[in-house]
């Protein structure tokens, strides 16, 4: 637990500065201020780049996958800012750059295959359960990317799970369960009118996912 506490301590600017450019970005969108909300968008999604580097990104293969999904989830931010089909289809694909990314930085890292075989079912009837849930709402032309998308995050966050049964640090699958859950978030403010603004949710728990994702890069193996 010492050694958790000194990574949260020497990374604890870049969580203040993540922190406070979420709820920023939080208010600024309830209040419709698009301009206010672009800026803290990218300064929370730097703090995230920072704080891996902070970490010591560039000491492992690891931490390098990790760091390369970090910046294509970068990138997925700024294209998320826009409102057009053509840009989320961009963000879209960003993101899953970063999960294959990710996936492969759990590879890298060691993945037990006994713990990612029990995280299939549950995952998969999550992932289903969606599919399901956004089909009605989800234009012909989208589907595919979508469905796509969602099998792929789903896969990150199976081998996530297997990287904690191969003795990886619990920040691993917390930050990828928290990522899964804020892109319900996303495809419900995106496909579906919803009454309640799911961002309000969405956003905390995708940027505490990515910043726990980016200081696992502390507990990589020297030879990874």
């Amino acid at each position: 637990m010492s050694v958790f506490r000194t990574v949260f301590h020497d990374n604890r600017t870049q969580a203040t500065l993540l922190l406070t450019a979420c709820a920023a970005l939080v208010v600024f969108q309830l209040a419709g201020l698009a301009s206010g909300a672009a800026v803290a968008k990218l300064v929370a999604s730097s703090a995230f780049l920072a704080a891996a580097v902070s970490a010591g990104a560039f000491r492992s293969n690891y931490g390098r996958s990790i760091f390369t999904g970090l910046v294509f989830s970068w990138f997925g931010d700024m294209f998320l800012l826009g409102a057009s089909q053509e840009l989320f289809l961009a963000g879209l694909a960003s993101f899953l750059l970063g999960h294959v990314a990710y996936i492969v930085a759990f590879a890298i890292r060691g993945i037990n295959g006994k713990w990612s075989l029990a995280a299939v079912v549950p995952i998969a009837a999550v992932s289903l359960a969606v599919t399901l849930w956004l089909a009605p709402y989800v234009a012909p032309d989208m589907l595919i990317p979508v469905r796509v998308y969602t099998i792929v995050i789903s896969l990150m966050v199976i081998a996530a799970i297997g990287t904690r049964g191969a003795a990886g640090p619990l920040l691993i699958p917390i930050g990828a369960a928290l990522f899964f859950l804020s892109d319900l978030s996303v495809a419900t403010m995106q496909f579906t009118e919803p009454t309640f603004p799911t961002y309000i949710w969405g956003l905390p728990f995708y940027y505490t996912g990515q910043f726990l994702l980016a200081l696992s890069v502390a507990f990589a193996p020297k030879n990874k």
